[in-house]
């Protein structure tokens, strides 16, 4: 385990090969599963303040089961997601021309509609987050549906942490990230 500030990260971040393939997978993230995407409490005043900038960017149908449910869920630990329609898809995914899933919320960003990029969870996976008293557990989930994204990581020699370089310093900063790099890849000698 790697230990960075107030986290602990699994040796799987450092040692898996990943890179989304959405060309295999057609973003089944957004489909299977449970519940929608895990949300942070911040997140659910960004989705109320810029949902109306998000809405033109969603489905009819998304939009309806935001109507009828709420723009996120309580789950029965008391966690939030992402609304999802008739418990599968995401409400705020669509497929695009060659039936890929993708985020109507990044989608929106994209387009300048929104500052919001999209959930922190969607945007760090295969990365979840687990919340301690003083700290947080970054591990790294191992689904079948991301084989093909496994592969495609081993290919060409990217790793979990590198694939997530964005989002890590989205959610930990800069600094933190240049200090996860530096342990990974030039690790001080444990002191004898």
């Amino acid at each position: 385990m790697i230990i960075i500030q107030n986290t602990v990260i699994s040796d799987d971040v450092r040692d898996n090969f990943f890179v989304c393939n959405l060309e295999a997978c057609k973003g089944a993230c957004c489909v299977e599963g449970d519940l929608g995407a895990p949300l942070e409490e911040a997140e659910l005043k960004i989705l109320e303040t810029e949902y109306e900038a998000i809405k033109p960017f969603l489905t009819e149908a998304g939009r309806a089961a935001i109507e009828q449910q709420g723009l996120y869920i309580k789950d029965w630990e008391g966690d939030y997601s992402t609304t999802t329609i008739n418990d599968r898809e995401c409400a705020y995914a669509l497929y695009d021309e060659r039936g890929i899933l993708k985020c109507g919320i990044e989608q929106a960003y994209l387009a300048g509609a929104t500052s919001f990029k999209k959930p922190i969870s969607c945007h760090l996976y295969p990365i979840r987050i687990s919340k301690y008293d003083g700290f947080e557990a970054l591990n790294y989930d191992r689904w079948g549906i991301c084989n093909p994204a496994c592969s495609f990581g081993a290919n060409l020699g990217v790793r979990v942490y590198q694939f997530l370089k964005d989002p890590l310093i989205r959610k930990y900063g800069e600094d933190w990230y240049a200090e996860l790099v530096q342990e990974i890849e030039n690790p001080t000698p444990a002191a004898s």
